[in-house]
């Protein structure tokens, strides 16, 4: 200690007079700053791998920032991860928003652009690049959070087209009021489709194998 910032020691003369007392004072901020300095280049080494992620994140902020006609999807579960990866096979340009950390990084590893951030908030959907966006999806599983996110981004973007996900039948017409163009109800498909493999058997397993082939079955009554 006494090394570094250079007091400590018995002084050879009392420091009495306004410039000793100065030299001191620059003594101890010039000793402390090389601690700080050799601290944090310390700290710099040991988080290195963090350092790197900071500079993908710039990156892939200046990604975001050239996206345009894109696809903004809000929430990475499991719904949002079929999605994604739909729309990349279909080289759809999209950006992805989920405020958990981890799911973000899976997203991040597996090639798309990522905003971590409440989808809910303004500055989130801006940072996402709403302005220019052709679509969103909102596919969180609570569905009062699918109506504010469909309010806020109608009022950011009149012209986009918003599909926003509902768990109750119900809520399909705050959605709609709240700007949805599409609403989608994952329950009431998953049922329906149960249903149809249970009423038409033959004709549900047709529809699985046509539509590998972009084609599509109806039954109709004659």
């Amino acid at each position: 200690v006494i090394t570094v910032f250079g007091i400590g020691y018995e002084e050879v003369k009392p420091i009495n007079t306004p410039a000793l007392q100065l030299f001191t004072i620059f003594i101890i901020i010039a000793g402390t700053s090389s601690v700080v300095y050799i601290v944090s280049g310390l700290i710099q080494l040991m988080t290195q791998g963090e350092i790197q992620r900071a500079l993908g994140a710039r990156r892939m902020t200046r990604g975001i920032e050239t996206q345009e006609e894109h696809a903004i999807i809000c929430g990475y579960g499991r719904l949002g991860q079929i999605l994604a990866r739909d729309l990349k096979a279909g080289n759809f340009p999209l950006v992805i928003i989920d405020e958990d950390v981890k799911r973000m990084r899976e997203a991040d590893e597996e090639g798309f652009l990522v905003r971590l951030g409440d989808a809910e908030e303004e500055e989130t959907l801006i940072s996402a690049g709403i302005k220019h966006a052709k679509y969103l999806a909102t596919v969180l599983p609570n569905d009062a959070d699918n109506v504010f996110i469909t309010l806020t981004a109608r009022n950011l973007n009149p012209g986009l087209t918003i599909i926003s996900r509902g768990e109750l039948p119900s809520t399909e017409r705050k959605l709609r009021q709240a700007g949805a163009d599409h609403v989608i109800l994952p329950p009431t498909i998953g049922g329906s489709r149960i249903a149809e493999l249970i009423l038409h058997p033959d004709a549900g397993d047709s529809r699985g194998h046509l539509r590998d082939h972009g084609l599509a079955l109806v039954e109709v009554l004659v």
